[in-house]
């Protein structure tokens, strides 16, 4: 399968709105992928948390249709990245969409882990509470989104939940960018799947983002790279290389859980 990861810039000169078309036009130029997949609250910034409020959008919202027409457009399987969601009770989420080739949406993953300790997203957002998978006909995505990258155990689950290909959607900054690489790489070697992380390019309210979105297999090697500017990353894959994979070095098997805790 060909997947298309679009590294786009986030520029605080460009509105919202000029973005969306902007993307939607980028996704549905990736026609004859299988896969499309955007950043992390790539409409906003990721760091732009004094516009998440006024940038927020009902999960059915302009970002949700404009994504959907693109991905009906391009016929394509498309991970939107994520936006600045409000729910009916009020509550902001950091939360990303999937649209089938057919522009239906197929699932909607709210951020498990938020980012700022006591301040920004981790104080401004609600957490989600539910891991998210997604089936595709040739394998099944396990969607994660930036600080989640993290947590290993989020993709253990997603792993448990039959996930062969993680999804995550980043707003990365520059200042970490070993840790981004570093760590897309041990969530493919301990998972033995494919990972597939998507940055942004350009600063958001004076971060520089790190860029460098990577696809990495599921023994780790790094199969595309990109640099710090807007840039689409175009990888084939083999869904069948996990499967493979997990047969012949078949570690996952021997995981003890349940342990008791230290005395």
């Amino acid at each position: 399968m060909r997947a298309s990861l679009i590294q786009i810039a986030v520029d605080p000169d460009e509105s919202v709105d000029a973005r969306r078309a902007r993307a939607a036009s980028l996704v549905v130029a990736q026609r004859g992928a299988d896969l499309v997949i955007l950043p992390e609250l790539w409409p906003v910034g990721a760091f732009a948390y004094t516009a998440f409020a006024e940038e927020a959008e009902p999960l059915e919202g302009p970002t949700h249709e404009v994504m959907a027409k693109a991905a009906a457009e391009a016929g394509v399987w498309l991970h939107a990245g994520s936006f600045v969601e409000r729910a009916d009770d009020g509550t902001l989420y950091n939360t990303s969409l999937v649209f089938s080739p057919e522009g239906e949406r197929t699932a909607a993953y709210r951020k498990i882990h938020r980012f700022g300790f006591d301040q920004g997203e981790a104080v401004m957002m609600g957490a989600g509470e539910e891991l998210v998978t997604v089936a595709l006909p040739d394998t099944t995505l396990g969607l994660a989104t930036c600080y989640d990258l993290r947590f290993p155990e989020q993709f253990r689950g997603l792993v448990d939940a039959g996930a062969e290909m993680l999804v995550v959607a980043a707003g990365w900054p520059e200042r970490r960018r070993s840790h981004w690489t570093l760590l897309a790489q041990a969530r493919a070697v301990e998972n033995q799947a494919y990972v597939l992380a998507v940055g942004t390019a350009g600063t958001h309210a004076g971060v520089q983002q790190a860029g460098h979105s990577i696809v990495v297999d599921p023994w780790g090697e790094v199969l595309a790279r990109a640099g710090a500017d807007e840039e689409i990353l175009t990888v084939e894959l083999d869904p069948a290389k996990v499967r493979a994979t997990r047969e012949q070095f078949p570690a996952l098997k021997d995981r003890r859980l349940g342990l008791a805790p230290p005395l």
